[in-house]
């Protein structure tokens, strides 16, 4: 089943740096993504997907310095079937204390004719070219049969006993457009099990794609077949509509052992944490109901919900939210909490933060306690992700003014930006206060981007609660998303635009080849 010591071992393979990074809108520059490897490290990851070295050399750089500082996960890079992605892949990942080469290539009837415009050999003998040359470079390769799921089961056999014998170690069974359904997939798993001689000599994955809602489904159901390995991503993050959650398959495996007799490496309790950097990194805010990381995931509305969670918690919660990361605060911050009370939540929180980053965020802690009775945990993560997002902008809000309400028509917004060191100003009018700064920014850089989404939630209750608002801009068929959190909407919501647009600089700079959904 494995050639691991531990027949029930599922090593947990995480993607979001990779297939996670390919959602419209999610682009990362290489400090979010190092602080993310970081914590998906922490948390116990087996191998983190760090990206896909050819596909630009922002690329290339966040695989190779990822590479430098990740020890205990493996890193791994993707790379598709040519001798120059292998190569480039190869270099990235040179530096990891254990690095592995993830290639692919389709093998499904319609992917070969009309993506690869390949006969089944020509694509048969690229399984064994491409792992071959790859296992030149590392002893520790994994090959992926793109749209594994619809490909001939006579054919996938044949290139699945071939990449093993060529030397891969992973075989990884994609479901890449989200097609199958759990007791097909679970058969599929079963049959190349039955069939594939030497399929002992490899751990066999999951890479499952959720457009029918079934990519966690159809992960574990795999894994019940003999898969072990599951691909997945924080939040479910990924193209069209995402990947397999890592925090649902993780937590599904702890809370129903009974019916899942198997064990990860996986630190639940730091769920909640790296669910929420992703959040603000990437701009993409988890829905209410999400499973696992929601903000409804643990409330209890309910009349009767509420009786029984009063008498006795298990009635409705099936895991508890410190499973989760979840915790109940015993320290209460406020404008009078000193700077070493911070340094303690912020370790309570998880953060392990420089001399001069606690600096900074201790300053706008102050600053927020001013405006706000009691600041609560959700606060302080917001407002130290949030510096973490715009810590490395080439564009920066300075200052901000805004002029609205039935005596100030039409409303007015007057700017200051830094835009790689140097100061400007604007002041425009607009249909309301923040069209009024969307313009503005619009004016100061020369930027006539298309505004498809614009979004504000509350960090947590009450009037005095900071606003965390989500922008998308569209460009030239690339779309980001920004985020920008303040007790202040508009200052938030200025933010957020400038976020994106320095998001937009990094988009423009990657030129991905096609075809990288393995």
């Amino acid at each position: 089943m494995s050639n691991g010591t531990d027949s029930n071992r599922v090593y947990i393979f995480d993607t979001t740096l990779r297939d996670g990074e390919q959602s419209p809108g999610a682009s990362m520059n290489l400090s979010e993504k190092l602080r993310i490897a970081e914590v998906l490290e922490d948390m116990g990851v087996d191998i983190i997907e760090a990206g896909f070295p050819i596909a630009s050399e922002g690329d290339f750089e966040a695989v190779n310095e990822i590479a430098k500082v990740v020890k205990d996960s493996v890193v791994c890079g993707l790379a598709r079937s040519s001798r120059i992605d292998i190569e480039r892949c190869a270099e990235a990942v040179k530096p990891a204390a254990r690095s592995r080469i993830h290639t692919f290539i389709s093998t499904s009837p319609l992917h070969m004719k009309f993506k690869l415009q390949l006969d089944p050999e020509d694509v048969h003998q690229a399984v064994i070219d491409s792992v071959t040359h790859a296992r030149n470079h590392t002893d520790d390769v994994e090959w992926s049969c793109e749209d594994g799921s619809r490909t001939e089961h006579d054919f996938l056999c044949r290139t699945v006993e071939s990449a093993i014998a060529a030397g891969a170690n992973t075989i990884n069974i994609p479901d890449t457009v989200g097609y199958a359904v759990p007791n097909e997939f679970g058969a599929l798993i079963e049959m190349l099990f039955n069939r594939v001689p030497n399929i002992d000599q490899a751990v066999i994955s999951v890479h499952c794609h959720n457009d029918l809602g079934l990519a966690v489904a159809n992960s574990l159901t795999a894994v019940n077949a003999g898969a072990r390995q599951i691909e997945c991503t924080i939040n479910g993050l990924g193209e069209r509509a995402g990947n397999a959650a890592m925090e649902e398959i993780v937590m599904a495996l702890r809370t129903r052992h009974d019916s899942l007799p198997f064990t990860n490496n996986v630190k639940t309790e730091q769920i909640t944490k790296a669910s929420k950097l992703v959040s603000t990194v990437t701009g993409f805010t988890v829905q209410p109901n999400k499973a696992i990381v929601g903000a409804n995931a643990f409330a209890h509305e309910s009349g009767i919900h509420q009786d029984g969670m009063l008498k006795n918690a298990q009635t409705y919660e099936i895991m508890t939210p410190e499973s989760v990361g979840l915790t109940e605060s015993k320290l209460v911050m406020g404008k009078h909490s000193g700077r070493h009370a911070f340094r303690q939540k912020l370790a309570e929180l998880g953060y392990d933060l420089g001399d001069n980053a606690i600096q900074d965020a201790f300053k706008r802690f102050k600053d927020l306690a001013d405006l706000k009775k009691d600041v609560f945990d959700e606060d302080i993560v917001a407002l130290v992700d949030d510096a973490v997002v715009r810590s490395n902008d080439t564009i920066q809000l300075v200052s901000l003014e805004v002029l609205c309400g039935t005596e100030h028509q039409p409303p007015r917004a007057r700017l200051s930006l830094n835009i790689d060191g140097d100061e400007v100003q604007a002041e425009t009018t607009g249909d309301g206060p923040v069209d009024a700064i969307f313009q503005a920014i619009k004016e100061l850089t020369s930027q006539k981007q298309h505004l498809q989404l614009y979004q504000v939630h509350a960090v947590t209750e009450g009037t005095d609660a900071q606003a965390e608002v989500t922008v998308r801009l569209e460009e030239n068929g690339k779309t980001v998303n920004g985020q920008g959190a303040d007790t202040d909407t508009m200052v938030a919501s200025a933010r957020a635009y400038i976020n994106a647009l320095n998001k937009l600089i990094i988009k423009r700079e990657k030129t991905a080849p096609a075809a990288l959904s393995a």
